[in-house]
Order: C-alpha cells, then structure tokens, then sequence
C-alpha cells in the first residue's frame, strides 16, 4: 500500500479507561477499581494506560451524579467557569478532569479515552462514536468488531448538529464510549461485566498494533446515528400516560416501521409510530433517561467509509 493512501496519526501514548461517570453503572466502576489495584491486564507496549474513577462521590453513593450529571458537564462554559466551591460538584469534578486529561481540544490532550457506561436497555455491547471522520477510531471500532464476531456490536453515531451531549471522554483526541447491557443500576452482571472486559481489551490490542506500524486498509463501518429523542406521551401536566409498547420493548437496533406500536396508555391503547420512514430506535426504557424526558432515540443506518490508516513518521 502506497503511504499518500492512508491518513497518518502520531503514536496513541496517552490512554484513559474511565469508570464511574455515572455512579450507579456498576461494571465500569468495578473494572477501573480492579485495574487501580493491578493494571497488567490493560497495560501494553509503548502505551500508558491510566484507570481512573470519574466520579468517586457518586460512585460512593451508588447514584448517577451528585448535582448534575457529569457526561454532559463538558462544555465550552463549564470547563471556562472560575472554579470555586460553590460550583456544582460535577462541574468542579469536570474541570478537574479536564486538567487532567485535556485540555479538550489542545495538542496536549489524551490519545483516547474510554468511558464505561452500562444501560438497562437491551443494547448489547454498543461502541458510541462522536465523530464521522475520526478515521482512527472508524479503524479502531471495525477491528474490535471483526474481533469479536460473531457476537454483535452495534455502534452508535451521536454527531448531531442540534444534539450536543459533551461528555467526559470528549476531553481525548479520540473519545470512545462504551455502553453494555441491559443492566439495572447499582447492580452486577457477570456476563455484562465480561463483555465490556472483551470490548476494552480488543480495543487496546489496536493500539498496541497501530503504534507498532500496523497499516490498516480502507474499509466501511455500519452505524446507527442519531435521530431524534422520542419523548413520552403526557398529560397537560407533564405526567406520563403511556409506557413503551411489549412488542418495541427491548427491540433495540431493530426496525420501527411507520404504523408499528410504540406506546401503549395505561387503559390499553396502542399508539403507533407515525414517522416517515424506518428507524431503528435505541436506549429503549432506559431508567436514567426518565428525568431526561425520553423514551427512546430513534437512530438511522449509515455505511461510513473509513480511511487508510498508519502511524506517522515522526
């Protein structure tokens, strides 16, 4: 393969795994505090890895957050604010990190960080990718998911122009989230837990490759990106009147055609999607999305196409 065909990075030195973003999702949590402990497992090659609890006051708590939530505290105006205690926790706990791992956007950021999330929808092992054109992490997330076949792993687009979510990873140069379930919150599941395992450690055997010169040849990632929050049917006071339809429950990455069920009131009425054209929603009943006012996000196929990749010659 000729060099001008591929798009060349500098070596992944910097990597991150975080756990405990959200307190209460307890695999991530219970695999960063077992790699504090003894990091050989993710340690490779010519790469330093840094296990790091996000949010240790919500993890002791075994809560989502403490003030606000913490993966969606990244913006411009949070990390910018003048620090002080009388900041929301998670917005002093954002600029922390930011200092540590950043600054978000600078040459001097982490390579890649991993965030760790589990969700009570039935999402599977799902990769949530914020670019379209990070061409590293495209290659990155084709080679965990040819590791891992034929088990599935869908991913999970969340570039949106009117849906900004500034999560904690967005820190990195390349930012991965990891999102493993179903789940319930402050629970353990062993076979959720070895699943993120695998997916993390797939992951970072294609750094370790990258930074040994690896090329990786053009190829095409399917993913499902983001829609549109579909919120929940209800009344003029706010309340919800209507549940998530049996036959859409856990269905998530499945098709929702026009006319399917979506919703169903508590006197047992259907009420049926009603959009132009197929999607495939996702995040399904999620328990954490409730005060977010969302019942699901419908989400739309796409073949992205990947560039050539290599390390640069530095």
């Amino acid at each position: 393969m000729s060099s001008c065909n591929c798009h060349c990075f500098k070596e992944a030195k910097k990597v991150a795994v975080f756990g405990g973003t959200h307190g209460n999702e307890m695999s991530g949590v219970m695999l960063v505090n077992l790699w504090i402990k003894n990091g050989t497992e993710i340690q490779r090659n010519g790469v330093e890895t840094k296990p790091f609890i996000t949010n240790p006051r919500a993890v002791e708590k075994c809560t989502r957050y403490v003030d606000i939530d913490l993966n969606r505290a990244f913006t411009t105006e949070n990390l910018s604010t003048p620090s002080g205690d009388d900041l929301p926790y998670e917005i002093q706990r954002a600029q922390e990190i930011n200092e540590m791992f950043g600054p978000k956007g600078s040459p001097d950021a982490y390579d890649v960080i991993f965030d760790l999330h589990n969700t009570t929808s039935n999402m599977g092992s799902t990769l949530i990718l914020e670019s379209s054109t990070d061409h590293f992490n495209l290659q990155m997330i084709n080679y965990i998911k040819k590791a891992i076949a034929p088990a599935s792993c869908p991913v999970l687009l969340t570039e949106h122009p009117l849906l900004k979510y500034s999560t904690s990873r967005s820190v990195a140069k390349h930012p991965v989230g990891l999102e493993v379930g179903p789940q319930p919150q402050g629970v353990l599941r062993s076979n959720i837990f070895e699943a993120m395992r695998l997916t993390l450690n797939h992951a970072l055997d294609f750094i370790e490759l990258f930074n040994k010169g690896v090329e990786f040849p053009t190829c095409t990632l399917d993913v499902f990106r983001v829609a549109e929050k579909i919120d929940y049917p209800r009344d003029t006071n706010g309340n919800i009147i209507a549940m998530v339809h049996p036959s859409l429950q856990d269905c998530d990455w499945e098709p929702l055609n026009p006319g399917d069920p979506m919703f169903q009131t508590f006197d047992g009425k259907t009420i049926h999607y009603e959009g132009a054209g197929t999607v495939y929603p996702t995040f399904i009943n999620e328990a954490a999305y409730y005060e977010k006012q969302q019942a699901f996000v419908t989400t739309r196929r796409e073949a992205l196409a990947a560039h050539a990749i290599r390390k640069s010659q530095e």
